[in-house]
């Protein structure tokens, strides 16, 4: 199968809780901002699910060693280890998933802004975004998304099933978080960015250029390269 990916967006295949893809991602916004094209540009946020890829909990010691390496890539996002109770950890994020997926339905821009403050709420704040109150709570600080609205199909279900779907159908396909697929069909793997696990089990940088965002933005406006 192929990924569909609708011209002057961007599909990228992630989950809330992979600290790599909140820096792509913010890379990404940051690059089409600097360009001047966020009406251009929209990204189709889908899931790719680590906790079944893994079929484990998230691993709070495994995740605690990542963070100081990839929170200093860009450090204004404050990424930090886990603050909060060890009991407070969210040990799945399959809810928080859903509800970017459903706050597609809104508007791509609701996803976008639901996934990001998800992302800090847990990176940077601590939250425990396992819990349907804090889902509802950090969708209520944000502008573009119907809080209520969002609470309701998170009762009812509605996202999870089509979100799944597009999960098993395109897994094959994914290399890992974050991979994005643009309309022209080429696709890349965590852009820019080269690592590897040391013996010690935490990941070592190789090389970083955040440069190639600004071709990567282009290519989804579909602008000659």
């Amino acid at each position: 199968m192929t990924v569909d990916v609708t011209p002057g967006t961007v599909a990228v295949y992630t989950d809330v809780i992979c600290a790599w893809s909140t820096v792509a991602l913010h890379r990404f916004y940051a690059a089409r901002s600097r360009l001047g094209l966020d009406d251009a540009v929209r990204v189709d946020h889908r899931l790719f699910l680590l906790e079944d890829v893994n079929s484990f909990p998230i691993p709070m010691r495994m995740l605690n060693a990542e963070l100081p390496v990839v929170g200093q890539l860009e450090p204004d996002l404050g990424i930090t280890p886990w603050q909060g109770q060890p009991s407070d950890w969210p040990v799945t994020v399959l809810l928080a998933n859903e509800a970017v997926r459903a706050a597609k339905a809104q508007s791509p821009a609701a996803a976008e802004q639901l996934d990001m403050a998800l992302r800090l709420a847990f990176f940077r704040d601590s939250r425990c975004i396992s819990m349907l109150h804090e889902i509802v709570d950090v969708a209520r600080g944000c502008d573009a998304v119907d809080a209520g609205a969002l609470a309701a199909a998170l009762d009812d279900g509605r996202a999870r099933g089509p979100m799944m779907a597009d999960y098993r159908a395109h897994a094959g396909e994914v290399q890992g978080s974050p991979h994005f697929f643009l309309a022209d069909g080429s696709d890349v793997h965590n852009p820019g960015t080269e690592q590897h696990s040391s013996d010690a089990g935490y990941p070592v940088v190789d090389s970083d250029d955040p440069s190639v965002y600004d071709d990567l933005v282009r290519r989804a406006a579909g602008m000659p390269r």
